[in-house]
């Protein structure tokens, strides 16, 4: 999980500059993995041997339902405004640059109160 983690934030730090390798390099957006005219779209980045790192997007004033992860999962807020609750009462405003720990076995769901895109870490 911490090697995960780690290249999530090299991804997040090197990811978003534009720094050419070849006149043929194109810049990465997380915007640009969601073209569906849906509420809730998610996209996976890459999927190493003993886990995943998703790319979610969520339309403004749309709702990612209530469900349940069975695997330790961390929420990092890249752009927008979102709410993150859970059945224990827990109320999480998240903005660019805020992260959450999603407990196992535990029903939530998030709330995005303008469009916002979210690493999803597992």
């Amino acid at each position: 999980m911490k090697m995960i983690i780690t290249m999530a934030s090299l991804f997040l730090v090197i990811g978003c500059k534009t720094v050419p390798i070849n006149s043929k390099s194109t810049t990465m957006n997380l915007k640009n993995l969601h073209t569906e005219n849906k509420a809730v779209q998610t996209s996976v980045l890459f999927q190493p041997t003993d886990g995943k790192v998703i790319s979610l997007q969520i339309a403004k004033n749309k709702q990612l339902a209530e469900h349940m992860t069975k695997v330790p999962a961390l929420l990092v807020c890249v752009s927008g405004n979102a709410t993150y609750k859970d059945e224990n009462g827990t109320t999480i405003t998240l903005q660019s640059g805020d992260y959450f720990n999603i407990p196992v076995n535990v029903k939530h769901w998030v709330d995005a109160h303008e469009e916002s895109n979210f690493l999803l870490i597992k």
